[in-house]
Order: C-alpha cells, then sequence, then structure tokens
C-alpha cells in the first residue's frame, strides 16, 4: 500500500483568504492534495471568481483537488466561528438555510473537480448544541436532497465521524446501510475525532468498506487540538496498519490547525508523512 495520496487541508489557513501562495506552498513541502474549507471568507464558495482562482491555482501548483468540506457556520473571523450550520436541524428555517450553504459547496466542489465534499452531521457535542440541532429524521432528509444533487455532479458525500450521536462510526454506517441505501456516499475517518470518542482501532474496523477519504490530525486524548501526527497520543502504527487492514488506498489529508506560522507546521507534517509512508509500505 503506497500508492496513497497525501494532502493538507486548507484548514490549516482558515484565518486568512484563500490564495495562490497557500497553494504554492502546500505544494512545495512536498504534498499532491488539498482540501478546501469553505468557510467564509477564508473561501467564498458561492463566488465563481472564488472558485475559478482556486482552480487555477491548484493546477498551476499541481496540486489535486481532493475534497472541499462543506461549511460548518454562518463565519469565522480572527478564529472566531459564527453561528453554526446544522443539516440536523429540527427547525426547519435554519435546516433549509444550513442545506442552501453545503448545496452551494457542493456545486463549488463539483466546479473545482474535488471528488468529495466532506459533511458535519448537525453540531459537536464539544459545541454544546442546542435541543433539536442534531436530529436523526432532519439529517436523513438533508442527506437524500444532497446526494440527488451530488450524484449527477459526480461529487460523492464523505459524511465525517465527530463526536456527536449522530456521526459515531456505527450510526453513520447504519445510516449508509439502512436509511441512504441508493447513495454512494461513504465516510470521512477523522482520526483525531475517533481518538477522542474512544477506540480508534475499532473505529477504522467499524468503518471498513466506507472510507472514502480522511482527516488525519492528533491530540492528548482531551480536546480536538488537530496536532501534527506524532505529536499528540495517537499510537500511529496502529492505525495505519488498521488502514492496511481494511484495504484503504485513499488519501490522507492533514487537518491541522491554524497557524501564523504555517511554514514549520508544514515542515512537520511532511516528516510525519515520511513516516506514514513507511509504515504503509511495510
Amino acid at each position: 500500500m503506497t500508492s496513497a495520496l497525501f494532502g493538507i487541508s486548507t484548514h490549516l489557513y482558515h484565518d486568512e483568504r484563500l490564495g495562490r501562495d497557500h497553494f504554492v506552498e502546500i505544494a512545495a513541502h512536498g504534498f499532491e492534495a488539498v482540501e478546501i474549507f469553505a468557510n467564509r471568507p477564508h473561501f467564498d464558495y458561492a463566488d465563481a471568481a472564488a472558485i475559478r482562482e482556486a482552480a487555477e491555482a491548484a493546477r498551476d501548483a499541481n496540486l489535486h483537488i481532493q475534497s472541499v468540506h462543506a461549511p460548518i457556520a454562518d463565519a469565522l473571523n480572527g478564529g472566531r466561528w459564527g453561528a453554526p450550520y446544522s443539516i440536523a436541524a429540527a427547525d426547519e428555517s435554519a435546516r433549509t438555510r444550513a442545506l442552501e450553504e453545503v448545496e452551494a459547496a457542493l456545486r463549488a466542489a463539483a466546479e473545482l473537480r474535488a471528488g468529495h465534499l466532506v459533511v458535519h452531521l448537525g453540531v459537536p457535542d464539544s459545541q454544546h448544541p442546542a435541543p433539536g440541532v442534531n436530529r436523526a429524521d432532519a439529517v436523513a432528509r438533508s442527506l437524500e436532497a444532497l446526494d440527488a444533487i451530488a450524484q449527477p455532479l459526480g461529487v460523492r458525500l464523505a459524511l465525517e465521524v465527530m463526536p456527536n450521536a449522530l456521526s459515531r462510526p456505527d450510526a453513520l454506517v447504519t445510516l449508509l446501510e439502512e436509511d441512504l441505501d441508493s447513495s454512494d456516499a461513504g465516510i470521512c475517518l477523522d482520526f483525531g475525532h475517533a481518538f477522542l470518542m474512544g477506540d480508534l482501532l475499532e473505529a477504522v474496523e467499524t468503518c471498513s468498506g466506507h472510507v472514502v477519504t480522511t482527516h488525519v490530525h492528533d491530540n492528548s486524548g482531551g480536546r480536538d487540538e488537530h496536532l501534527v501526527p506524532f505529536e499528540g497520543r495517537i499510537d500511529w502504527d496502529a492505525a495505519l496498519m488498521g488502514m492496511r487492514k481494511i484495504g484503504y488506498d485513499g488519501a490522507f489529508i492533514f487537518e491541522l490547525a491554524a497557524s501564523a506560522e504555517p511554514r514549520p507546521v508544514l515542515e512537520r507534517a511532511a516528516k510525519a508523512r515520511g513516516r506514514f509512508e513507511r509504515a504503509l509500505a511495510i
């Protein structure tokens, strides 16, 4: 298993407006793929000029756009999140507003020729979601609507593993196998989130056959830190062995915490990538 793509999410730059220099810097550190983090004002996924500029910048840097991360809040300014979007909201006006934003990101993904749209189901428990924000019946309706748009556009929905009842590995597998059986949606296996939720290796096994992309980051087990791999407590050798066992040969996208000095972060990520390649080649 040596053919995996390695990429960087522009989450690393989410406090800045996405520009050509970011793509150049990612490529200069040896990465061949990118995930575009769709959150205003970092990247305006509803603006045709912004989409065109990102596509051109990625092409010029010889970067494959693996995925677009659907918006999760109405803004992100100076590290502060705005109001969260939830496609699982019981309130129909809130759900519709969130769905419209995710649909816009989906269409941007198609324009960018990204193969995947990473989607959050509801709001993470760490954000203390209000009652009615994480409803299973609401999220099923939203995903049916999104999938009807995604399939003709050639974009695959990737439902992210994250800490809430809707997004546990077993819950996602049940959703895919029993409620969305005509869909080609899959799972974005977020290693850091799975580790915070309990047994990472069990999560890998549970998601077997459904993983279509990943988020790679580390933490100390207490909070979602988005550290470079090997800087937290995850046993990456065991995790990567698990990925080999389930036959995953897709992209490993490093989703790292935003930094005022991204270059040292990218340098450490490049070293971690080398360790990944050695582990996957065993």
